[in-house]
């Protein structure tokens, strides 16, 4: 019975621990797509190195800035000739292109509030001549973050409600064979506490060794999908291990505190004849 109730437990846990992955593998990739998003920063076509270094300097002291790669307008070209095999510069005369900088932001100012804030401030400058980024990605990232959020909310909500029902029902089926053990404390005078805690004290130590197992379990899913599959869950940084880690073992150790809390808390306060009728 101990067995196959620590082995139910860490079936309960296995699914939140992948709940809790599935969770920090969407912030990962979210993170990544607003990291990914640039702001097109165009130069005037009269700007000089002095104005290239000023706006540099305004980049490198704004906290939105992630990171900013500079593009002349003669590698502009050259990455203009690399990929449509045409030079404008023989029909036009004169390079068309302009001085760039490409700009990333920090993934907290990558939203429709944000952007264009900054963009108004760079505009400003009198050595920028316009700003450009994709509008309608920020408004359709911004949107589904929000929905994809709200679902896996939902989600990890309802996996818990039926983490809390199977764990109860796995460990009042294991407390049901000790009912009379219970009555015979409850008979020589042990308090209701005392009664309990021994059970709890079991139940916690199976939700214990279901976590570690469960864990182990994990770092093997893990493992395979990263090496096998070469796909990137999410970064295997100490914070996230003990993301993982935590949520699982403390899932295991709550639940079957409380579950066992309400599960002996029936049997104590049942009468004698009830006892054979269940």
């Amino acid at each position: 019975m101990y067995l196959t109730t620590t082995f139910s437990v860490a079936m309960v846990l296995f699914l939140i621990g992948l709940e809790s992955m599935v969770l920090l593998s969407a912030h990962y990739l979210i993170a990544d797509m607003r990291e990914n998003l640039a702001l097109t920063i165009i130069l005037d076509p009269n700007a000089d190195s002095t104005s290239v270094s000023r706006l540099q300097n305004v980049l490198e002291t704004m906290p939105s800035t992630s990171s900013y790669t500079f593009i002349s307008k003669q590698q502009a070209l050259e990455e203009h000739i690399a990929n449509l095999g045409e030079d404008p510069t023989k029909f036009l005369g004169y390079n068309p292109l302009y001085d760039t900088y490409e700009l990333h932001l920090q993934p907290v100012y990558t939203n429709h509030d944000s952007i264009p804030v900054i963009t108004e401030k760079l505009t400003s400058l009198p050595y920028v001549e316009k700003v450009l980024y994709q509008e309608d990605i920020v408004k359709v990232l911004d949107h589904n973050v929000s929905r994809v959020s709200f679902v896996l909310a939902v989600c990890a909500l309802l996996l818990l409600i039926i983490a809390w029902m199977l764990i109860m029902n796995t460990i009042r089926l294991h407390i049901y064979s000790k009912r009379f053990t219970i009555n015979t404390m409850r008979l020589v005078g042990a308090t209701s506490w005392v009664i309990r805690r021994p059970f709890i004290g079991r139940s916690m130590r199976m939700g214990l060794e279901a976590a570690v197992l469960t864990v182990l379990v994990l770092a093997g899913v893990y493992y395979y999908v990263m090496q096998s599959l070469h796909v990137t869950i999410f970064p295997p940084t100490l914070e996230n291990i003990g993301i993982v880690v935590l949520t699982v073992l403390l899932s295991g150790l709550i639940i079957t505190f409380l579950a066992s809390l309400v599960a002996t808390g029936r049997y104590v306060r049942m009468k004698v004849e009830k006892m054979y009728e269940i």
